[in-house]
C-alpha cells in the first residue's frame, strides 16, 4: 500500500491543510516502519514508558500517568506486558514499604538502547542529505509543535 507522495500535495491548499495531511502521512509511515521490524518492535507507548523510567528512575503508576498525560489505568495496562517480558520490574518504594514503584530492568535498559539506536540510525539515514541546519531546524520545530500539542491537551483537560 502506498500513500500519495508529500510532493504530490496541492501547494495551493492552505498551509494548515497541507500540514495536517503531512502529519497523517508521518504517523502512518512511522507505524509502517515500526511494524516492519526494521528498527525494533517496541510500540510508542512502551518506548515512552521505558524512556521515562530510564531518564527519571523508578516511579509509581500515578506519577508515570501524570508525566505521560494518560490515565493510571492506561499505564497499568501498558506496563503489564513490559513486566511480563522482564523489561520493567516492581520495586519497593523506599518512602512507603507498602507501595511499589516500577523500575527499568537491565533487560529493559538494553532493549531501550537497541530500539533508540535503531531509530536514531533510521533518522540519520532519512536526513543524510539534509544540511545540518535543516536537521536542527526540523528538530526544533517538531519539539515546538509537540509542546504546543501538550499545552493544548492540558488546556482541554482543564476545561
Amino acid at each position: 500500500m502506498t500513500t500519495t507522495s508529500p510532493q504530490a500535495t496541492d501547494r495551493t491548499e492552505p498551509v494548515h491543510t497541507q500540514l495536517q495531511y503531512q502529519l497523517a502521512v508521518f504517523a502512518r509511515r512511522m507505524e509502517q516502519v515500526r511494524t516492519s521490524g526494521g528498527i525494533g518492535t517496541l510500540d510508542r507507548a512502551a518506548y515512552l514508558l521505558l524512556d521515562r523510567l530510564e531518564r527519571h528512575g523508578p516511579a509509581n503508576v500515578k506519577a508515570l500517568a501524570e508525566a505521560l498525560g494518560v490515565d493510571s489505568s492506561t499505564v497499568t495496562r501498558q506496563v503489564a506486558p513490559l513486566v511480563a517480558a522482564g523489561l520493567v520490574g516492581r520495586v519497593q518504594d523506599p518512602a512507603d514499604r507498602r507501595a511499589v514503584r516500577l523500575a527499568l530492568t537491565s533487560c529493559g535498559t538494553g532493549r531501550l538502547a537497541e530500539v533508540r539506536d535503531g531509530r536514531a540510525e533510521l533518522t540519520r539515514r532519512l536526513t543524510a542529505d539534509w544540511p545540518p541546519e535543516e536537521q536542527q531546524a526540523f528538530c526544533a520545530l517538531l519539539a515546538r509543535f509537540n509542546l504546543a500539542m501538550e499545552s493544548y491537551t492540558a488546556d482541554q483537560q482543564g476545561q
